[in-house]
């Protein structure tokens, strides 16, 4: 019986479609030709969204799956594509983001012929991805396909690597082998749930507890578990701390709301908190050295120490956890809820809960405010995010590059509500991450308002992708703290190096011109008092807009970083 056939390349497409992908970003290459023929020809309801480097079309899919809760895709062809799409993979999967990058290859019988373009795309990817493989026959594409998806976002998160060759794209495939499944476009997919026996055992050292504080990475936020996790903190009147990435898991201004902890984006006065706590319940945190100041903060062996995670591998891996719970932050923390309401019948009253939650925040943004008023020139960081912060709908999403901008948002920056609102990429820290990761976040959620704010040497690393913001009409909001310095690297320099700089300064670029070359409208800020209505022109302008602050460097600033404060 003769069975109807697709091509690989149509084949692609159609399991893509399958799975429930409505956006995919990519650049262009010879060994895609068939794929982007596919692309063109079929009915599929797909939007490509063309970039200008393979890198930040990674970081696009990666934004735009933290703010959907789908698989966000990302393309690219052989050689160099593949290459540098890279740090955009590895970034995801160490946030337990899936992604899946589709790498297109020379064809499999050009294998070992001196090929142009030609490497080993699946030894390249193996570490840096939870699932990867290089399609060597056409008819394994539909099964490669369905099992990346599964792996992707079953249990704990993570980005996939497909190699597509030239002739697996034109060779033929059974129809009746694509076919997939739409519920594992979104994550978690397949959930873990816990040990019944282990969630008693949190119960009751929760329960026993004088002084507990939670620290959430972004698990609960990729679970949507936020109301479980406030509920659980409202009924032990415990107190919520979050990482950079776990921002938005309870409301900033929750009573209960610690905010940020650790090197980045914490101060002394969440430091206390933590170190106050005589049991600290990691939840979807891999108490890793930032959270934790380097493994200090909590102090080994001072708290008992809770740990909820998705990953086997996470637990007890930096701590000895008392408890250690496996499974998935929601369904964890719903059942440590129904375990908590029968051993605990009335909030208990802390030393350590609302009251010395509101003091410490009141003493971090004294300070703050102090700085955040400040007329000087060069303009402080503190007044930016101040300013931006009563400009921006409360629904605003920022996507945030390393430097200058991320500890100062992490920190300062107050969103009152849950859920994805505060982007970063904390995985590896790479720069030029947020012009396209905001690009990602638009597609994401176009109600919403989308800001990058970034340094002026991220600027140098991403800037061309404003051809493609233009190009697209995409009403983005960009921000430059401009202060012509590889900033956090000078800071060090200054506090661990006695000042003795080195190789970090570099010219100041007249960033408003050049995004008015490719098309933004655009403005150059310098004093203080036009800050807050430049910003707002830019934000309310409902096109692509830059605004370039000529900013305070890092060296010389006090920025919420503890190793600098020190």
């Amino acid at each position: 019986m003769a069975t109807n056939q697709l091509t690989g390349g149509e084949a692609a497409v159609r399991m893509l479609q399958l799975h429930g992908v409505k956006h995919v970003f990519g650049l262009c290459g010879d060994t895609s030709l068939p794929f982007y023929d596919a692309l063109a020809r079929l009915d599929h309801g797909m939007t490509h969204i063309l970039t200008r480097d393979e890198r930040h079309a990674a970081y696009m899919a990666d934004c735009y799956a933290r703010v959907t809760g789908k698989v966000g895709v990302c393309e690219g062809p052989s050689g160099g594509g593949a290459t540098y799409i890279l740090p955009g993979v590895v970034e995801a999967n160490e946030s337990s983001i899936p992604i899946l990058a589709i790498t297109t290859d020379i064809s499999v019988s050009a294998r070992g012929k001196f090929t142009l373009t030609e490497l080993d795309q699946e030894a390249l990817f193996r570490p840096l991805t939870k699932w990867n493989k290089v399609i060597d026959r056409a008819a394994e594409l539909p099964s490669t396909f369905r099992a990346a998806f599964r792996a992707m976002t079953a249990g704990r998160a993570g980005s996939a690597h497909i190699g597509l060759p030239f002739d697996v794209q034109r060779d033929p495939v059974d129809e009746a082998d694509v076919r997939g499944d739409p519920t594992l476009g979104s994550f978690p997919s397949r959930r873990i749930g816990p040990d019944p026996r282990d969630i008693a055992r949190a119960a009751d050292a929760l329960a026993a507890a004088k002084e507990p504080i939670f620290v959430c990475g972004g698990a609960p936020v990729i679970a949507g578990a936020e109301a479980e996790m406030i509920a659980i903190a409202e009924l032990l009147e415990a107190p919520v701390a979050t990482t950079i990435s776990g921002q938005g898991t309870i409301p900033d201004d929750h009573p209960l709301a610690v905010g940020v902890v650790g090197s980045n984006g914490g101060v002394i006065q969440t430091r206390e908190m933590v170190l106050g706590a005589d049991l600290v319940c990691f939840v979807g945190c891999r108490a890793g050295s930032v959270t934790t100041e380097r493994w200090r903060h909590p102090k080994p062996g001072a708290a008992r120490i809770v740990q909820i995670d998705a990953d086997p591998n996470v637990l007890g891996a930096t701590y000895d956890a008392d408890v250690a719970v496996l499974g998935d932050a929601k369904l964890a923390l719903a059942a440590l809820l129904a375990e908590l309401k029968a051993r605990v019948k009335a909030p208990p009253k802390r030393q350590r809960g609302r009251a010395a939650v509101a003091a410490a925040k009141q003493a971090k943004f004294a300070a703050f405010d102090e700085l955040a008023r400040s007329a000087d020139r060069p303009i402080k960081p503190e007044r930016v995010v101040a300013e931006l912060n009563q400009v921006l709908p409360d629904d605003a999403v920022i996507v945030a590059d390393p430097g200058t901008p991320c500890p100062y948002f992490s920190a300062f920056y107050r969103c009152n509500r849950t859920g994805r609102h505060f982007i970063s990429n904390r995985a590896h820290g790479a720069l030029g991450y947020s012009i396209a990761g905001a690009m990602g976040a638009y597609y994401g959620r176009p109600s919403s308002k989308i800001v990058s704010v970034m340094g002026d040497g991220s600027f140098g690393f991403a800037c061309g992708e404003f051809e493609t913001v233009v190009r697209l009409g995409l009403p983005i909001t960009f921000v430059v703290f401009s202060n012509a310095v590889y900033g956090w690297i000078k800071a060090g320099q200054k506090t661990g190096y006695q000042g003795r700089y080195f190789s970090v300064d570099f010219s100041r670029t007249d960033h408003a011109r050049v995004a008015e070359a490719f098309g933004l409208k655009a403005w150059r800020v310098e004093d203080p008092a036009q800050l807050k209505p430049t910003l707002k022109k830019a934000v309310e302008a409902g096109g692509p807009t830059l605004v370039d602050v000529i900013a305070q460097p890092l060296n010389e600033a006090r920025a919420p970083v503890s190793e600098w404060v020190a």
